[in-house]
């Protein structure tokens, strides 16, 4: 789709503020995301999670968690579809 958009300067800046902000908010998310994956790694270790695990993610709407090679693998969800990590 193209076309245009006719905006003040202000409203310009308050969405290019919006946009850095988000950005810092997803790199903070997904920053938690991989601390909780150490720690869930830890737990798998000391007992056997699968049955809970397969129980959370059938309730979860936002992430689902797996166990990849003994370790734990948090997997964001937007609207079903997971959310990559971009390397920026």
């Amino acid at each position: 789709m193209t076309g245009t958009v006719t905006m003040t300067i202000s409203d310009y800046e308050t969405l290019k503020l919006g946009a850095q902000a988000s950005k810092i908010e997803r790199t903070g998310l997904l920053k938690a995301a991989k601390e909780l994956e150490v720690f869930l790694t830890f737990l798998i270790t000391r007992e056997n999670i699968d049955e809970h695990l397969t129980e959370f993610n059938s309730y979860s709407t936002t992430c689902k968690v797996r166990i990849v090679d003994g370790r734990a693998k948090i997997e964001l969800l937007d609207n079903g579809k997971i959310i990559e990590d971009e390397e920026d």
